[in-house]
């Protein structure tokens, strides 16, 4: 008795590998920022470790263990930036752009841990010694300190440049673009920078008055502090990226812009809710409630938005993710929206008076 033949089922398609896309001008401009950084960082770290050791100064190898943290951290935000560039997939349907934050909360994470726990532990010791330095060790410590200021400062002044040059392209103030934190490899490298330029001079203090008055609670002091300097940022760097990871909105200006379009096309007769989330540096999640004008078909409601969403799309490249949904608005509705302008419009004004006055 023939066999019926065994019925087949197509297998499951392999997982996909997209690829990267291709890195944009600012993330080169970025990496090159982020390179520098880390070769100034390394060098620093193996001649403060020499230089401390030699010297016995404990605001020197404090000044040691927030180097080798900012270089792990400068390879943290290598790794973002290659990451977050890796296209779409059916895992991640809205692509890898968040790579970023995670890394640069990692990078936080590094700041605390190494720099300044390590930084609050050399000043404790500091304080229950009562160890003194020779001549010859304060004058390598110095000179030691001295060079990792001007690389750190040379460095700084990079990643300034380009914050300086992100904010003309913006159209908006450094404070500003700062706060926006568009790119936050660029703002890490920025704070480490900043508060290692800060921490040297610390350094620097602590031991120029060790040297006067043979006492090394100013350098246990300078220790402590900058303890406390990297704690702070390591918090601040911290809870941007929190925000970010959760899902942060656009800035004011961007959401009253595309609010604005949307209330001047004529097939809308109200934006019930604006919704924005950005999903990396050049992706944004935009999610909008619309009441369309009445005696329109399908047909015409599907040209509608499809036109309006590929308009939002060309105005703004970084919405890349539109989303509208048709809704009948109730007068609850359109207050609610009315009160959002309003709030939109309040919020854009208090930072454009946060740039004049910066």
């Amino acid at each position: 008795m023939p066999t019926e033949p065994e019925e087949r089922y197509p297998e499951a398609p392999e997982e996909e590998h997209p690829g990267e896309e291709e890195p944009s001008a600012e993330d080169q401009r970025t990496a090159v920022t982020v390179l520098v950084a880390l070769a100034a960082n390394l060098v620093i770290a193996v001649a403060k470790v020499v230089g401390g050791l030699f010297a016995a100064s404990p605001a020197l190898l404090s000044e040691a263990a927030h180097s080798v943290a900012d270089s792990l951290n400068e390879v943290f935000l290598l790794a973002s930036l290659k990451r977050s560039r890796r296209k779409p997939d059916s895992r991640h349907p809205f692509g890898y752009g968040k790579e970023r934050y995670f890394w640069s909360l990692l990078a936080a994470v590094g700041i605390f841990v190494m720099g300044g726990c390590f930084s609050f532990f050399q000043g404790i010791e500091a304080f229950r010694s009562e160890g003194s330095e020779s001549h010859t060790g304060y004058l390598v410590g110095l000179a030691v300190l001295g060079v990792a200021l001007l690389a750190e400062g040379a460095s700084l002044v990079r990643a300034l440049l380009q914050v300086r040059d992100a904010a003309k392209a913006a159209g908006r103030g450094m404070l500003r673009q700062l706060r926006a934190g568009d790119d936050p490899a660029l703002r890490t490298v920025l704070a480490e920078d900043s508060t290692a330029c800060l921490g040297v001079v610390f350094a620097l203090v602590g031991m120029a008055l060790h040297m006067v008055t043979h006492q090394v609670v100013y350098e246990a002091c300078a220790s402590l502090l900058i303890g406390v300097l990297l704690v702070y940022v390591a918090y601040q760097l911290a809870k941007e990226s929190r925000g970010q990871l959760i899902g942060e909105a656009v800035d004011p200006a961007l959401r009253r812009d595309i609010r604005g379009f949307l209330d001047g096309e004529p097939e809308i007769d109200a934006v019930t809710t604006l919704l924005t989330m950005r999903m990396g540096t050049r992706s944004t999640l935009v999610a909008a409630r619309v009441d369309l004008v009445g005696g329109l078909d399908s047909e015409e409601v599907e040209e509608v938005l499809v036109r309006i969403k590929q308009e939002v799309t060309r105005r703004w490249p970084l919405a890349d993710q539109v989303f509208l949904d048709v809704t009948e608005a109730t007068v609850h509705d359109r207050i609610r929206a009315a009160g959002e302008r309003r709030h939109l419009d309040a919020a854009v004004a208090a930072e454009a008076q946060a740039d004049r006055e910066s």
